[in-house]
């Protein structure tokens, strides 16, 4: 079947809404259709160029941000809160392998979120599943419910306004290593974290006083006061994803210009169903989550599906298995997709399989569980002895209650006290934090186990 950028509109398809009224649905797409590009295809080849260096170990995969962002709590704080932990992990993560870290925020376009039943049931009322704002209102009432095609533009804006604001931020003076003491949230400063990142700030500003007395500064080296922030989402509502599907005028390849990256979910990875078929013709580096059904003759099949020429950048296997099932699962696929010589960049989700209810019924997630799952993965790669390229969280720069555990021992009786999340729990700024502390620990671990070439 020849590919085109409607051609998934041929195959069966999960996860999707259903919408009232199809006139309006077909109007706002024309809309999308002629609105500008929220990323360039240049941008993206440089993406699929770092993300290749990953795949060769000469760089980390750091891919963090909400589980679903909302219109209610956009503001330019959160997003700026957002970048700072996403620069401070980046460091922590750069001076412990000794590598540089390619940044992918889940921003700037993740509002829409599988679901594991297309309805919900309140108090004995039953109606449509939130599945995200850009679909519907998480408001539990009919017309909240109902699947409104407008919202595609008001994703479309908020989205807009956050890349402006990221490329601000990464290029207008946010980014300096002279201001990395500046990054540090207020409430994060007094944390056994907040600490050891001032302790390595120090370090850094040493080592930078250093530079300039030979001539090396921010000034002359844009590296150090500059930086990119690329953006990823789940390819869930392909409507939105088709609309800002662009030619590229430069190589004739097609583009999905809604992110730098876009991902295909564990429960819509099906090869011959629609996602699959439109992510395989559009040029950007695709992600795949791989969960504890998937087999090796499935990933090997998606590989070539989606990768035929196998280049590398192009396929990121996040891998998320739990943290019980880590160790059994993950070796089966790293070994099929070694003996067939494919180039896959591994990353690993160690959120979704680790989601819990508490005992009154809410969602979280144990840190504990988190790192045990990252051990686990970290282990499997040492024992084949490949690369452990990345990593990607659920996380905020807020200060929300969500997850248990970490240095401050979030219980389960805290979660009430600051549960934002509109889906699934996030690590706050404190225990992402944390948690790169304790990645790196382990990537100079494994760096330093390689035999010297």
């Amino acid at each position: 079947m020849q590919w085109s950028k409607t051609s998934w509109r041929e195959k069966s398809i999960k996860q999707q809404p259903t919408y009232e009224n199809i006139d309006e649905l077909k109007k706002v797409e024309k809309i999308l259709g002629k609105y500008p590009p929220l990323v360039f295809a240049g941008e993206v080849r440089n993406l699929k160029r770092d993300l290749a260096k990953v795949c060769r170990g000469e760089a980390f995969l750091l891919q963090g941000g909400d589980c679903a962002e909302s219109f209610a709590e956009f503001t330019a704080d959160n997003i700026k809160n957002m970048f700072k932990v996403m620069m401070q992990m980046a460091v922590v993560l750069t001076f412990g392998g000794g590598l540089p870290v390619v940044k992918i925020g889940r921003i700037a376009g993740q509002f829409a979120k599988p679901r594991s039943s297309d309805y919900e049931v309140q108090n004995g009322k039953k109606l449509p599943s939130y599945r995200g704002d850009i679909i519907n209102s998480i408001e539990f009432n009919e017309e909240a419910r109902k699947a409104d095609p407008q919202r595609m533009l008001m994703a479309y804006n908020q989205s807009a306004a956050t890349m402006n604001l990221l490329r601000a931020f990464a290029r207008g003076g946010m980014a300096d290593l002279r201001k990395i003491h500046k990054w540090t949230l207020d409430f994060v400063k007094n944390s056994p974290e907040g600490h050891r990142f001032e302790e390595l700030a120090d370090r850094i500003t040493e080592s930078l006083k250093f530079m300039q007395a030979v001539g090396i500064t921010p000034d002359n080296t844009p590296s150090l006061r500059e930086t990119v922030l690329y953006t990823s989402h789940e390819a869930l509502l392909l409507n939105y994803e088709e609309a800002l599907t662009r030619e590229d005028s430069l190589t004739g390849d097609w583009y999905d210009c809604s992110a730098h990256m876009l991902w295909i979910g564990d429960r819509t990875r099906d090869p011959n169903e629609a996602h699959v078929e439109f992510l395989r013709g559009v040029k950007n580096p695709i992600g795949i989550k791989a969960g504890p059904t998937m087999t090796p003759e499935g990933l090997l099949e998606l590989i070539e599906k989606l990768n035929p020429q196998n280049e590398a950048g192009r396929l990121n296997v996040i891998v998320r298995m739990g943290a019980e099932k880590i160790e059994k699962e993950f070796p089966k696929l790293l070994e099929a997709v070694v003996k067939a010589d494919k180039n896959v960049l591994w990353s690993i989700d160690p959120m979704h399989g680790n989601t819990i209810k508490t005992s009154s019924n809410i969602k979280t997630r144990e840190f504990d569980k988190i790192l045990a799952e990252v051990k686990g993965y970290f282990a499997v790669h040492e024992s084949f002895g490949t690369y452990p390229g990345g990593v990607h969280l659920e996380m905020t720069g807020k200060d929300v209650t969500e997850c248990i555990g970490g240095v401050y021992a979030i219980s389960e009786n805290d979660l009430g006290k600051n549960y934002e999340s509109h889906c699934d729990p996030r690590l706050n700024a404190k225990q992402a934090l944390e948690l790169s502390f304790l990645i790196a620990d382990l990537l100079k671990k494994s760096i330093n186990s390689k035999p010297e070439l």
